[in-house]
């Protein structure tokens, strides 16, 4: 590279005779020091003799040799690439996987005589000196292959702006410390295991560092199948490598082209190849392909959970003290990442999304599936592309995860929230058919008829909760539940207790996507918190588990750049008595064939669920699980859905008087789960203890008590919630 201190590198040109004198002095042949080198002096005749010994203290000096950052790989379930994540584009290779002309190219330009000097090549640095001194000052360097390597180790290793400079500042003082570590080097590894490093170190220009992400980003192909023009191109690269960038215009490439047919008529002047071989491959055109660098989430087919995976890096104190270390082991560490995600289940999901909404659609869908029992994540999708889309629309963060992995605000999660008191009251000991009067309204019956957990009366007697359509009458835990009935799930919270109820939905991991505290109103149960498709799916996840609660997970296996393994085994524990997750899942079941979403249908295996729609219909869910995999689907609109509810929308081409859960998120899940789990034999749901949980105990209807319709007298949802946009309804953002 002859970077010594060439004046293209922009280093200052000292001119004192000390400095000359004292690198001139330096010699190695074979690792021995030349006792003394005659030059003439500076300012003066005849001429000067310097002693090494006296001026310089010439001892190899071990150099630390940080591996150089490498590319990271993200894998999905079956080992298939997804994503990559790099600071720099390095694919790391051993000389043998190099093409022999790449490695004669890069010899012959940079130093030619490699393999027969040690640390220095005396000629080298005496024939620049000489140079130098007819300029008046530094217009050649004498820099060997080692040094080079030496100097970019120092540079890559650099942790501070200061050390940087340091790396690259113009002096002698400089060079002769790379001499030092140049002299150690040679002594640690063969001529051929300094050349593979030094190949695998360089930058050769457009964003690629080292010669087999080098050959690929500039040719298309590895380094093992360079051609002599193709491996003369990238030789030629290394000395200037941003004059000759072949990515930024027409110059750069002119640059280029030319410094390879240099390379090509050095190689035919040392007699590397023949004078027509040059002339030939001078012939052809440069050739770049400007093969577009692997890697990043915008540009993965899996985006969003992409931002997953590396949020998951980023805020996890095991892969490194600070975010700045962990971003280094994440973009330096040459991983490889197994994940958890499935393409097929992926396909499946996205295929139902884009059957139901459209990229274009102001109201923006997302779901997550994660397998019980494990809290594997096996799909995140969206119907809107992540990063800028080709008409020009931008999705900037995690539409399907909460703000620590990406995300943002979410969306209320309605009615699904009413299944977590349904699992407080079966843990408190009714029964299935254990029910109650409701009227078409709800009101409470004085301020301390709710608590929160700070034991605080939050009771609103002011406020009336209703109902949206329908009768009064007798509702039990199935067709409350299955009707979805504002007024009951309201009486039932508070026969309970919010508390118990809050505690119940945080044991399943519920957590506001924005990272804020629940908010424990009265109206807990109508779902006013914000909420991300994978926690809700995952707490559900836990019912299908039989109350085995697995924290979200998307990362199995690290394997590091040695090759030193890794795994993550699921965070699980019990969160629920396994005979109430059953008992929930029974009457969960019953909304397909007896709620909300009996219109939609079920999915041929057993399989439980609840719809949620918000007050005035600002967003739309549904929740739902078998055994063998559980889900969850959200609409809303990211501009804020309290100010653009779905109302007198147009999605997906439909036209919808208002968006409900049952409406297009449970189609949407059906239609996943058809898909997701064909071929997946299905595992039925452990029957309910009739005994504990089966008919009524207490709270047996009356004789004389209202008939209940059976289907909650409710509407098609019946989440009309009446919640005043106050302090129950948050400012619903993203």
């Amino acid at each position: 590279m002859q970077d010594g201190l060439t004046p293209e590198r922009g280093e200052n040109r000292p001119r004192t005779a000390s400095k000359i004198g004292r690198l001139a002095a330096v010699g190695t042949v074979a690792g021995v020091l030349v006792a003394g080198i005659a030059l003439p002096a500076v300012g003066g005749a005849g001429f000067g003799f310097m002693s090494v010994a006296d001026e310089v203290n010439l001892e190899p000096e071990d150099l630390a040799e940080p591996p150089p950052a490498e590319v990271t790989i993200v894998q999905d379930v079956r080992g298939d690439e997804i994503a990559r994540f790099y600071e720099e584009y390095r694919e790391v290779v051993k000389l043998h996987e190099m093409a022999e002309v790449m490695k004669t190219a890069i010899v012959s330009i940079e130093d030619y005589r490699f393999y027969e000097h040690g640390a220095i090549d005396i000629e080298g640095t005496i024939r620049a000196f000489a140079k130098n001194l007819q300029a008046g000052g530094v217009s050649q360097g004498g820099s060997s292959i080692t040094q080079q390597y030496v100097k970019q180790v120092l540079l890559n290793s650099a942790g501070t702006d200061e050390d940087r400079d340091k790396a690259l500042e113009a002096s002698y003082a400089r060079k002769l410390n790379e001499l030092r570590h140049a002299m150690a080097v040679e002594q640690k590894y063969s001529k051929d295991e300094i050349l593979e490093k030094y190949l695998n170190i360089a930058y050769f220009g457009a964003g690629a560092y080292g010669v087999e992400a080098a050959a690929k980003r500039f040719f298309g192909v590895r380094a093992a199948e360079l051609t002599l023009p193709q491996a003369a191109t990238l030789a030629g690269a290394v000395q200037d490598p941003n004059a000759t960038d072949p990515n930024l215009g027409g110059k750069q490439r002119e640059r280029l082209l030319n410094r390879r047919n240099v390379v090509l008529d050095r190689m035919a002047e040392l007699g590397r190849i023949t004078r027509a071989e040059a002339a030939e491959a001078k012939t052809t055109r440069l050739g770049y392909r400007g093969t577009k660098l692997p890697g990043g989430c915008e540009v993965s087919d899996h985006p969003y959970f992409c931002v997953y995976v590396r949020n998951e890096i980023m805020n996890n104190p095991a892969f490194g003290r600070t975010a700045e270390a962990r971003e280094k082991f994440l973009n330096r560490g040459g991983l490889t990442i197994r994940t958890t995600i499935d393409p097929r289940m992926q396909a499946a999901a996205d295929r139902a999304i884009r059957k139901w909404v459209r990229p274009s659609d102001d109201p923006a869908a997302a779901e997550a599936l994660i397998q019980p029992g494990t809290g594997a994540i096996r799909a995140m999708a969206a119907s809107r592309a992540y990063g800028r889309d080709k008409a020009g629309n931008e999705v900037s963060y995690n539409l399907v995860a909460d703000a620590a992995h990406g995300g943002a605000t979410g969306f209320q999660a309605g009615s699904t929230f009413k299944t977590f008191t349904l699992l407080n009251a079966l843990e408190k000991g009714m029964k299935v058919d254990d029910g109650f009067d409701v009227g078409a309204g709800y009101r409470a019956s004085g301020y301390s008829a709710f608590k929160n957990c700070k034991g605080e009366n939050i009771g609103d007697p002011t406020h009336t909760v209703t109902n949206d359509e329908g009768t009064p009458g007798w509702k039990t835990l199935r067709t409350g539940t299955w009707g979805s009935v504002n007024t009951f799930f309201m009486e039932l919270e508070q026969r309970v207790g919010l508390c118990d109820t809050v505690k119940t939905a945080r044991s399943l991991g519920i957590h506001r996507s924005d990272g804020a505290k629940l908010q424990e109103y009265e109206s807990f149960t109508l779902g006013i918190n914000e909420m991300d498709p994978v926690t809700v799916a995952n707490a559900y996840a836990a019912i299908g588990a039989r109350g085995k609660y697995c924290a979200p997970t998307a990362i199995t296996r690290i394997t590091d750049r040695d090759g030193e393994v890794t795994d993550f085994a699921p965070k699980c524990h019990q969160a629920l008595d396994p005979e109430v997750a059953d008992a929930a899942a029974d009457v969960l079941s019953g909304v397909f064939t007896e709620g909300t979403m009996r219109g939609v249908g079920g999915i041929g295996r057993d399989a439980a669920g609840k719809t949620g729609t918000t007050d005035d219909y600002a967003a739309a869910w549904f929740a739902g699980f078998t055994p063998d995999l559980a889900g969850a689907v959200s609409i809303g609109d990211p501009r804020g859905s309290q100010e653009h509810k779905l109302n007198d929308v147009t999605i997906g081409g439909r036209h919808y008087g208002s968006v409900l859960g049952a409406g297009i998120p449970g189609p949407i899940w059906k239609d996943t789960m058809l898909g997701a789990l064909r071929g997946v034999r299905p595992t039925p749901f452990t029957p309910i203890n009739s005994a504990r949980f089966g008919g009524c105990g207490q709270n047996c209807r009356p004789t004389a008590a209202s008939p209940d319709d059976g289907d909650g007298s409710n509407g098609p949802d019946g989440d009309g919630t009446g919640i005043p946009l106050g302090r129950e309804t948050a400012a619903d953002g993203h």
